[in-house]
């Protein structure tokens, strides 16, 4: 979860949005024998966000709150919902202690490093093993071709 949490925080910064609330779902196969298991959960942020850290934290909440161990999941992820243009904010009254460091930098600095030297050269803490070998991976063979957005997917005819 750490891991698709973050690609869809750096997703979200590239497109200058912010996040009001994180959606994680989980299910097992419909298809498969045993015992069938789907559940999801909306977590509401305080603040709309597209800091990695506090989406990460986020999903990680969500997920313990939903998972029971004993069932093979075929699919689990995240959706950002409640998006918004970066430049707009909602003023409230807020008698917490204000987060003083802004961390655009930070985050901008990781989007940097994690373009120039590939995906998962540096990551949060929970998502342990991001560049090391791993049992699974997202399945993106019959990934929906990008015709708005990448020239090379843009069908052709020839007449």
């Amino acid at each position: 979860m750490s891991e698709f949490t973050s690609r869809a925080a750096a997703k979200l910064r590239r497109q200058s949005f912010l996040a009001g609330q994180i959606l994680v779902f989980a299910h097992t196969s419909p298809f498969r024998q045993g015992p069938h298991f789907s559940k999801s959960i909306v977590i509401p942020l305080r603040r709309p966000t597209a800091d990695t850290r506090h989406l990460v934290q986020a999903a990680v909440m969500g997920v313990t709150q939903i998972y029971k161990p004993g069932f093979k999941l075929s699919k689990a992820g995240v959706m950002l919902l409640d998006l918004m243009p970066d430049n707009v904010s909602q003023g409230e009254f807020d008698f917490g202690a204000p987060e003083t460091r802004d961390r655009g930098r930070l985050m901008a600095a990781m989007d940097a490093i994690n373009d120039r030297f590939g995906r998962g050269a540096i990551h949060v803490g929970s998502a342990v093993g991001v560049g090391a070998h791993r049992d699974w991976s997202m399945r993106q063979e019959r990934l929906t071709p990008q015709y708005t957005t990448k020239f090379s997917d843009m069908p052709v005819a020839r007449a």
